[in-house]
């Protein structure tokens, strides 16, 4: 009646302000109403903080709290079935180290929710605490849970969050695979709403506890020496050339096992031993012993494949080829001023093996053509190498750090393509570095492409020489130490590139046909020479503005390796010569081991913080990587494997996160090991993983939720 006599006079003179008053308190009413109806949902989704809270029971009053329920149902079915698994692995006998009891996980949510505030609000105060890492079973390890480690963490979840867009975009696992599609839609908006509030991603189990593993080999066309990311499979039809000129890797993750080679596979002979002879069997391909046939400083005597000393392609012997270069250039002092060298075709790794013992670290990149097995053979042998494609995109490295490029007999088309390829060496090259180039047959067109490029680029010609005695012609090139030489350019080809143009950014990014800007302020790297070998492991230059994480870092994995890896896991340090740091950082790992007789492969994951050049700064190396893909390297070519908190920090960025452990066991050599470091939820799936491919557990340990995992491989294939 109230609403009818409104109606009423609203249609008097004086009814408008009667109708606008009436507006006026209904839209009050809805407004209180929708109030009382939202506050719990809205309080639910800031309040969660972790990937477990969202398995919490919510209020039925929010209209989109029952959406993420099959979320939910996973996350609690995970819960349970890792607290069974943990119960089931107390009694191992491939462990020498008691696991944590089941019973230390039960009950604490709360405690955990507690805890992850506090440490929040710790973090935004400034007052980092760190925490212990597990120590082995008989004391060989300080604490090493150091400040350094826990706010590179901090940056990872940084550069984690940052990346979240393109991450999903580029295939890797995004939220709403695990909620009912028919609300996928809904639900999506709920989370991002959570992670704007959270400022995080959403963990969740990184594997499945009620998984279990059936094994069977790959059916490759390339066989004992299949490389999923550079290997093209095709069914049916004759395929020429089964080799990518670009990176492309399988649309489904990796989940077999690559076989051993069909004439049997021996253990690799032990360094130095390695470096003049290693076992035919282990690397033999066609298409090498049809390479064999026409080179003679490649020898094949009865089961092994020898390497007589001096001896290499270069006629008159490599020592002689290098003492040339030197005497051209004097200013290059292997070993001094010249410590990091990327040697681009791997055609002799001889050049490698002779620059070793003038302590350079040379990087063999092989390439996609008929000699790539020689890269296999270089690894075998114990030299550093690493297959990639190089025609479009990026070379996964850095921008100024190579002291030296060398190209051996180079075919390569180098002013092709508007010269792109060389503007690729030029962006990894540092400023004042040398350009080492070697050809047998010239030509004179080529010869002057070259030449206008190089010009073009403002590379300086310090020798062009035609060795009589080495039937080789060498040119040595120099690239420019300041950006004033290319404003004095007629023809500004190629252009330089735009200021936002990141010289750094490599994973699946295209070469461009422009020069980047030469750094020139002392807080970017690649502005100074650095020290010269040894020094340059231990100084750090001014653009290093974080020394004492570096310093750190580095006192943390020298504790590590020499009161626990050295003597406390029962490796034989003298079968161990490959060795890749799945997760290095500023490479303190890589100094650690610099007194044993190996090298290591420096890894940065593309989704955690750079620090790759520091890496480099320091005389080491090392290349970016997603190890959501397979690394481009042949099956069978590392000795240990180093994965330091890497599956924790991968959270739900790849499809199958098996395919990882898949991936670990294609790289590492039969007796090879892999030392996990993690937390124990992911440990405890992570050895059913490895004793499903039959691999021997020799270690665990775990202590305040962390954990240390070492395991041997075998020679087992399904």
């Amino acid at each position: 009646m109230a609403i009818a006599r409104l109606v009423r006079q609203a249609k008097r003179p004086h009814g408008l302000w009667v109708k606008m008053a009436a507006v006026t308190v209904m839209g009050l009413c809805f407004i209180f109403v929708w109030g009382v109806f939202s506050s719990s949902s809205s309080s639910v989704v800031s309040q969660r903080e972790s990937f477990e809270d969202i398995a919490e029971p919510v209020s039925s009053s929010s209209s989109s709290s029952h959406k993420p329920q099959k979320l939910r149902d996973e996350s609690k079915k995970g819960g349970e079935s890792e607290k069974k698994s943990k119960s089931n692995g107390n009694g191992s006998s491939h462990s020498s180290a008691t696991r944590p009891h089941s019973e230390q996980h039960k009950g604490k949510d709360s405690k955990k929710e507690k805890k992850h505030v506090q440490h929040k609000e710790d973090k935004e105060k400034g007052n980092h605490q760190g925490s212990e890492e597990p120590q082995p079973q008989h004391g060989q390890e300080e604490k090493e849970k150091e400040n350094v480690k826990e706010e590179v963490e901090d940056e990872e979840e940084k550069v984690d969050r940052e990346s979240d867009v393109d991450v999903d975009a580029d295939g890797g696992s995004d939220l709403a695979e695990f909620v009912d599609k028919d609300d996928s839609s809904e639900v999506v908006e709920d989370v991002e709403e959570f992670r704007k509030k959270s400022k995080g991603k959403i963990k969740g189990p990184l594997f499945d506890p009620n998984a279990s593993y059936s094994w069977k080999l790959c059916s490759s066309r390339s066989k004992h020496n299949y490389i999923p990311c550079i290997d093209i499979e095709v069914g049916g039809g004759k395929v020429t050339s089964y080799r990518h000129t670009e990176r492309s890797c399988p649309r489904t993750p990796l989940m077999c096992l690559v076989p051993l080679p069909h004439e049997g596979y021996g253990s690799p002979l032990p360094w130095p031993e390695s470096k003049l002879k290693i076992l035919y069997k282990n690397v033999a391909h066609p298409k090498l012993a049809a390479y064999i046939k026409r080179h003679s400083w490649l020898m094949e005597s009865e089961e092994y494949l020898t390497f007589p000393q001096n001896q290499s392609e270069f006629k008159g012997g490599i020592h002689h080829y290098l003492e040339s270069i030197e005497e051209m250039v004097p200013d290059i002092e292997w070993g001094k001023n010249i410590r990091v060298v990327l040697d681009i075709g791997c055609t002799d790794s001889s050049f490698a093996a002779a620059l070793l013992d003038k302590e350079v670290l040379t990087l063999s990149l092989g390439l996609k053509n008929d000699l790539v097995d020689l890269a296999q053979v270089a690894l075998e042998r114990g030299f550093p190498a690493v297959i990639s494609p190089f025609n479009r995109r990026r070379l996964p490295f850095p921008s100024q750090v190579f002291d030296a490029i060398h190209c051996a007999g180079c075919s390569i088309p180098w002013h092709s393509n508007g010269g792109k390829l060389l503007l690729e060496m030029n962006r990894i090259l540092r400023p004042g570095g040398y350009f080492i180039m070697s050809t047998k047959h010239d030509s004179i067109e080529e010869e002057e492409a070259m030449t206008t490029l190089t010009a073009s680029i403002c590379w300086n010609v310090l020798a062009h020489k035609s060795d009589d005695v080495g039937e080789v012609g060498v040119k040595i090139y120099q690239k420019p130490e300041g950006n004033d030489i290319y404003d004095l350019r007629r023809k500004k080809i190629p252009p330089l590139c735009k200021e936002n143009e990141n010289p750094d950014a490599v994973w699946y990014v295209p070469m461009k046909t422009c020069l980047h800007p030469i750094p020139s302020g002392i807080e970017q790297h690649g502005a100074e020479w650095p020290e010269e070998w040894p020094k340059r492991l231990e100084t750090y230059p001014d653009w290093v503005n974080n020394k004492e994480k570096v310093i750190a870092d580095t006192n943390h994995w020298n504790a590590v390796v020499n009161k626990s890896y050295i003597s406390g896991l029962g490796i034989n340090w003298t079968s161990i010569r490959n060795v890749m740091d799945m997760k290095s950082i500023y490479g303190g790992l890589a100094v650690a081991l610099s007194q044993q007789k190996v090298w290591v492969m420096n890894v940065v994951p593309v989704h955690a913080p750079d620090t790759l050049p520091i890496i480099f700064e320091r005389g080491l190396i090392g290349m970016y990587h997603d190890w959501c893909e397979s690394f481009g390297t042949y099956p069978r070519t590392y000795d240990l494997l180093h994965a330091d908190h890497l599956f924790s920090r991968l959270k739900n960025r790849c499809k199958q996160p098996v395919s990882i452990v898949v991936e670990m066991d294609r790289i590492t050599r039969p007796g090879g090991w892999t030392i996990i470091r993690d937390k124990v939820e992911i440990l405890n799936p992570l050895e059913e993983i490895l004793k499903s491919m039959q691999w021997e557990i020799r270690m665990t340990f775990a202590q305040d939720k962390e954990g240390i995992l070492c395991a041997q491989k075998t020679l087992w294939r399904p």
